[in-house]
């Protein structure tokens, strides 16, 4: 069943803004206008045929949301959930949002420093004392500056070996041979896990700290061990009981092994499912599930500093990477587009047949939300949207 939604809200103008459609900068509460009527009916014909074209005709699964000044102007759920119970999609239907979850990651770490608990100026080992590498800060985990390996390229239970032989004509070709990697656990891999990998192994740092922008899933692995170390709480409980159950986010959950029977696979192009494979259960880089209407709750709340304050949002929105010139850059949990008067903080996501976008376009009170699952890199594209807004097309790049 295909269900699509214009959701119009057809209050008049002269009315007084509701609380829902107020922007805070600071202290000070900017109220935006509901928009009118004719103003909705612009965008959705602006909106509608880029959608058909982008996602529509490329065999879109899953859900989108395009909000303006806090109102939903733009609504849709296309296919199914599940391929073998042919579930449809709907506005309450899960997805997982993968690299999307480090926009949750590190507002509870910006939270938590808030409260005194966190100093993201520490060494990592301050609060992971088993952490066996020196001089790495809980902020260069945030901005991706630690310099640290990748555990999925590290732990995903096979290992390569790369060597040379003569081929039958006599000549010297290199070959690669995987093999298992029996130092990796069988089973499940833990956040724990990741961890105590680093400490038996500690393989090579790729970059000394904050010497480039590496982004690094471990990382975030190790920022959710962080949130557990200093709330007492696991990352999946943190997550419920600070930002999804407060903000009216019912449909989200952080998936873990506790909850494996939760598990809906994602699909591959071709319809195939994705099983539950070694790293999915690791979270804090990714496994938060969520809808278009739960992000943009999110989304909201960042605005009305329900989640952080105005500081330390200026500290997550400020670019760190400056060694290459250029537009792309990252904040703390966040991928910005820096122009010299505004700047677009977003994050995409990928994981198996799991494709996210949850871009943030401030300068025109605009969000673009779109979730799938199953595997289509044109969801990347909701970039195209953003010129609607702003009439310029920005490049949004594609995350690993």
């Amino acid at each position: 069943m295909f269900l699509a939604i214009f959701t119009l809200f057809f209050t008049s103008c002269n009315n007084t803004p509701s609380v829902s459609n107020a922007m805070f900068q600071g202290d000070s509460v900017v109220i935006h206008k509901p928009l009118s009527e004719t103003q909705k009916e612009y965008y959705q014909h602006q909106i509608l045929p880029v959608y058909n074209n982008v996602l529509v005709n490329s065999g879109f699964n899953g859900g989108i949301i395009i909000a303006k000044n806090g109102e939903v102007i733009f609504e849709d759920y296309k296919g199914v959930i599940n391929y073998k119970t042919k579930e449809p999609i709907t506005s309450n239907s899960p997805f997982h949002i993968a690299s999307v979850s480090k926009t949750f990651t590190a507002m509870a770490v910006l939270k938590l420093m808030e409260n005194g608990k966190v100093n993201i100026d520490a060494d990592v080992r301050n609060y992971l004392p088993s952490f066996p590498y020196f001089n790495i800060t809980v902020k260069n985990l945030l901005n991706h500056r630690s310099g640290l390996p990748n555990y999925v390229r590290l732990m995903n239970g096979t290992i390569s070996e790369t060597f040379r032989k003569k081929n039958k004509r006599g000549r010297w070709v290199t070959y690669t041979k995987t093999k298992k990697d029996n130092n990796v656990k069988e089973g499940f891999v833990s956040n724990e896990d990741v961890l105590n990998f680093l400490v038996k192994r500690k393989p090579f740092i790729e970059a000394l700290p904050n010497k480039k922008f590496n982004y690094c899933n471990t990382n975030y692995v190790l920022l959710a061990l962080i949130i557990e170390t200093v709330s007492g709480k696991s990352y999946p409980d943190f997550m419920k009981e600070t930002f999804f159950e407060p903000l009216g986010m019912k449909d989200s959950y952080v998936f873990c092994s506790n909850n494996i029977t939760k598990y809906v696979p994602s699909y591959k192009y071709n319809f195939v499912p994705y099983g539950l494979e070694k790293l999915d259960c690791v979270y804090g880089d990714k496994n938060i599930y969520s809808t278009p209407r739960d992000i943009l709750q999110w989304d909201k709340a960042i605005y009305a500093n329900k989640v952080v304050s105005q500081n330390s949002l200026e500290k997550a929105f400020t670019p760190y990477s400056n060694e290459r010139p250029g537009t792309h850059n990252y904040g703390l949990g966040w991928r910005l587009l820096t122009f010299p008067t505004y700047t677009i903080p977003y994050h995409n996501g990928w994981w198996h047949g799991n494709n996210a976008v949850f871009t943030r376009l401030v300068k025109d009170s605009a969000t673009i939300i779109v979730l799938g699952n199953k595997f289509n890199p044109r969801i990347y594209k909701a970039k195209e949207f953003a010129s609607i807004f702003s009439n310029s097309a920005d490049s949004l790049v594609v995350e690993e």
